[in-house]
């Protein structure tokens, strides 16, 4: 008897995710940098779903911080980014590493035909709010980047050539790109 279970990714999907932690992998070997590939929820204050009262948690912005957010953490809603690095900006973990709190300094989703509209807008809504996150959307279906800067647009990216944040991080997943 065979049993099948449904992967919620595809094999491009997973070979961008894989591609973007080897290109930093040096910087993560130093801890120069966080780098998380679908690994850990990033929690936000407020409801799923609801953009407009949803913001990440700005770790500098609390009093005391480590111990409020510990004591709450697993009690907050989360998204799963496929992709986030910490850089520069603050974090702080829940006791199993299963959750993380914070502004990441890049954030990318690896959109695919299946994600939902609702989805997409609440996660670029929340994203946005932060005014030190950059964060891209990657077609999965095509070459196109789409890159943003807290709610700033920034020029759209291409696989078929070096990705490059504001902060100076390369990705270089032009093998990728068809």
């Amino acid at each position: 008897m065979s049993v099948y279970m449904p992967m919620s990714t595809t094999i491009r999907h997973n070979k961008i995710t894989s591609s973007l932690f080897g290109n930093i992998f040096e910087l993560v070997k130093k801890n120069k940098v966080l780098a998380l590939q679908e690994e850990c929820a990033l929690v936000h204050w407020g409801l799923k779903r609801k953009a407009d009262i949803s913001k990440l948690v700005n770790i500098e912005a609390l009093d005391d911080a480590a111990m409020f957010i510990k004591d709450v953490i697993d009690d907050l809603d989360y998204v799963m980014p496929d992709f986030l690095v910490f850089k520069d900006n603050k974090y702080l973990c829940n006791e199993r590493e299963t959750r993380i709190a914070g502004l990441p300094d890049l954030i990318i989703e690896v959109w695919s035909k299946s994600n939902a509209e609702d989805e997409r807008n609440f996660k670029f809504d929340l994203y946005s709010g932060s005014p030190s996150t950059e964060h891209w959307y990657i077609e999965q279906d095509s070459n196109k980047v789409a890159c943003y800067f807290g709610s700033e647009k920034l020029e759209e990216q291409s696989l078929s050539s070096v990705l490059l944040t504001r902060s100076g991080l390369k990705f270089d997943l032009r093998y990728l790109s068809y």
